[in-house]
């Protein structure tokens, strides 16, 4: 009996740690990898891998990298590839229905959230930035809608409140990877039938922008505070310190709610140990942080810089 034909569909970090587990889970069923464009990053703008290209390549996989997964040309290369099953995780695109009905058994798709909740872009964030306590991961066949298709299994994990974009993404990474492994031959097998998603407790995580980094000193502390760790590394959490000849951008690296009162904005302590911020609720410390054009540093290392903050009032113009 011959293996199954497997392709796999995905782009950034989490992606690739998934398809490193699966490649060594399932030797000799990856027909084919499918990423993103390369891209232009850095100071130069040269042109960058992904890093599920990059380990595709080095596990010797072949790669393909359409600008558009539904383009007649991309859809040609599927069926001459002829898979049995597609494992998507975290592509970046919205994949068509011609697509969807190339494998035989269809595609499964990696979602970082335990749908029904945050259907999306940004699901591992959101979880952060919302307060919630728990999260997983779920494992579906994918339809036309936006993440709605029926679901195979789930795994939860608790969101700690040391936890960021990064650490959270990180583990349930894992968390996925073990999945698809006990999965997929159950799936292949024709043992797993998916099940409907339940109706109730639909959210949606939209894709995160960089105005959403900008903190908005009415909310309450511990708000703005999750905000910082789901938006970690990016676009991270940023406010303005007003100054002559012109404001510089703040960004903030580490901070915690702490209990205390003023005016939002306002800067009502500094010394080594933090820089105190009001709120709409509450005061929030910060610990560490980073001037336009500097590096980061401790609240020590920036107040000897910066004397003078108490009674300034951060994120307004000059």
């Amino acid at each position: 009996m011959s293996l199954p034909r497997l392709v796999f569909m995905g782009t950034p970090d989490i992606a690739a740690l998934v398809l490193n587990r699966l490649a060594g889970a399932f030797p000799g069923q990856w027909v084919g990898v499918i990423s993103q464009p390369d891209r232009p990053k850095g100071r130069d703008l040269q042109l960058q891998p992904t890093p599920v290209k990059q380990l595709a390549t080095s596990l010797g996989l072949p790669v393909w990298q359409p600008e558009k997964a539904r383009s007649p040309e991309s859809l040609a290369v599927l069926r001459e590839l002829a898979p049995d099953l597609i494992v998507v995780v975290a592509y970046g695109q919205l994949l068509p229905t011609s697509l969807l009905e190339i494998p035989r058994l269809g595609c499964l798709n990696l979602h970082t959230s335990l749908l029904p909740r945050w259907r999306g872009a940004a699901p591992i964030q959101w979880s952060i930035a919302a307060g919630d306590a728990m999260t997983g991961v779920t494992v579906m066949r994918m339809d036309a809608g936006l993440d709605t298709g029926p679901m195979l299994a789930t795994r939860t994990t608790g969101i700690l409140e040391t936890d960021t974009g990064v650490t959270l993404q990180d583990r349930l990474g894992h968390l996925g990877a073990e999945l698809l492994v006990e999965v997929l031959p159950e799936y292949l097998a024709g043992h797993l039938p998916p099940a409907p998603q339940p109706a109730e407790g639909v959210t949606y995580a939209r894709k995160i922008t960089k105005e959403d980094g900008r903190v908005d000193w009415t909310s309450a502390a511990p708000v703005i505070a999750r905000r910082l760790r789901a938006f970690t590394p990016w676009p991270g959490a940023f406010t303005l310190l007003p100054g002559t000849p012109q404001a510089k951008l703040l960004k903030l690296h580490a901070a915690v709610a702490v209990d205390r009162s003023g005016p939002p904005g306002q800067v009502l302590a500094a010394d080594p140990t933090g820089i105190v911020i009001g709120c709409g609720e509450g005061a929030l410390q910060i610990t560490e942080l980073q001037a336009e054009g500097g590096r980061r540093v401790t609240a020590a290392q920036f107040l000897a810089g910066h004397p003078g903050l108490v009674g300034r009032t951060l994120g307004a113009t000059p």
